[in-house]
């Protein structure tokens, strides 16, 4: 089991006028926030006043070098609004979404699309799919006091930011896959690895904790070089793994990554010679088709979540019959349930409400898996426990998952991973 010390976050009592408010309320204007114990009293939400209808904004790649990922993520949260409002919606209302691109970090879509959605009066947004993304724009989103939820955020950096409270996510932080994949690149018979990062908070913070466990495990990282993901040419940098010719090299990074691995064929670097490894953001079943069969063969990749059940890549389909994978559509699937179960709990659609709720309805009650079989449960005056598709979910103190699961996949020789994964290890992330 793999354990990371928890970081709290108190609860903070969000003043209304003269009147001190409780940090339990749950519906009405009652409004509550969590934030870091260090934050200042000044970096709570605003109280925020729902309208009656719970409306979803989705900030997911459309564009960018995350694009590969938007189709499985839209399709997650399409299927489950399907559900939802087929069971009644939530309040009584059926649910409204409002879908925009995010982007990446070369262009300001991210920031636009957000302005779009708050004044289109979002409760809650779902997204962004990249850590450098979300991070960017996390300010403007809980300073409105709406609820920002990620399905595919990875970064360290979230799980201490100053979130107001309002900031959740359903895939583990970082620690966790850099730990699983250190561990596999040990265990491989690797004692000398070379890792080649995008040089974001994503791609360092990872690269440090690949670092660090393949380190503890008695290899030795002869080689790493954190680059820019925007360059033109990455041969200096592949020059200076090849000059420690390592037996093992990890790619860590986003769509570039497959010009880092044409570099790597060009400089006699190739999978066959040397053990490649990558990770959810560029372990693609889109990225490397084009390219020379057998490239990839071999080569292993991580990702955060437990494999799409069959019956849960047939409804995706149903919704977008053109998928190629579906990588983050549990977690956007459950982020969007798990939004409506806490507006129902909180009787309430406003986001500083439904934050409120979103631990409660994730643990400790009665286990249910689906929004219509929980939120009966609800009407009927049970405390919930959502179990879903990507894992039980059950939120820390910081808006973590405090369980993941992490599947380690292998390519073929069409340059494509398997649906089902090689093995899948769950670790604790608050010990």
């Amino acid at each position: 089991m793999i354990r990371i010390a928890p970081v709290g976050r108190a609860l903070a009592v969000v003043a209304a006028t003269s009147l001190a408010l409780t940090a339990c309320g749950g519906g009405g204007s009652n409004t509550a926030t969590q934030t870091s114990p260090s934050a200042p009293a000044s970096s709570a939400a605003p109280a925020t006043k729902g309208d009656g209808t719970l409306t979803l904004g989705t900030l997911l790649p459309q564009t960018g070098s995350l694009a590969f990922l938007g189709p499985p993520e839209f399709a997650g949260v399409d299927l489950a609004l399907k559900e939802i409002n087929e069971a009644g919606g939530v309040l009584g209302k059926p649910v409204a979404k409002i879908d925009t691109d995010s982007g990446d970090t070369t262009t300001n879509i991210a920031s636009q699309s957000v302005d779009k959605l708050l004044a289109q009066k979002a409760d809650a947004i779902i997204g962004a799919a990249s850590s450098s993304v979300s991070e960017s724009v996390i300010d403007k989103i809980t300073g409105a006091g709406v609820v920002h939820f990620s399905p595919a955020n990875t970064s360290d950096v979230f799980t201490t930011i100053n979130d107001r409270g309002l900031y959740f996510r359903t895939s583990p932080p970082d620690k966790l896959q850099g730990r699983v994949l250190g561990d596999l690149i040990v265990a491989d018979g690797n004692d000398t690895v070379a890792i080649l990062a995008m040089q974001d908070s994503y791609g360092t913070g990872l690269a440090d904790q690949v670092q660090k466990t393949v380190t503890d495990g008695g290899a030795e990282v002869v080689e790493r070089v954190d680059y820019d993901p925007k360059a033109a040419d990455f041969s200096a940098d592949v020059a200076k793994v090849k000059a420690k010719n390592p037996k093992g090299i990890v790619l860590i990074g986003f769509e570039e990554t497959s010009k880092v691995v044409q570099e790597l064929v060009k400089q006699g670097l190739p999978a066959d010679k040397h053990k490649w490894y990558m990770v959810d953001g560029n372990t693609s079943n889109t990225n490397y088709v084009k390219m020379p069969k057998g490239t990839l063969t071999g080569v292993k990749g991580t990702i955060p979540g437990a494999a799409a059940p069959e019956d849960f890549q047939k409804k995706l389909l149903e919704v977008n019959k053109d998928l190629e994978d579906f990588s983050y559509a549990p977690e956007s699937y459950d982020a969007a349930n798990l939004i409506a179960l806490a507006a129902e709990a909180a009787k309430s659609d406003a986001g500083t409400d439904i934050a409120t709720k979103l631990g409660e309805v994730s643990k400790g009650g009665e286990k249910c898996k689906s929004f219509k079989e929980c939120v009966d449960l609800l009407k009927a005056g049970k405390d919930i426990d959502y179990d879903g598709v990507s894992g039980p979910v059950e939120f820390n103190d910081a808006g973590d998952p405090a369980v993941a699961t992490i599947g380690i996949y292998q390519y073929g020789d069409d340059n494509k991973y398997p649906i089902k994964a090689l093995e899948y290890r769950t670790g604790n992330i608050a010990g």
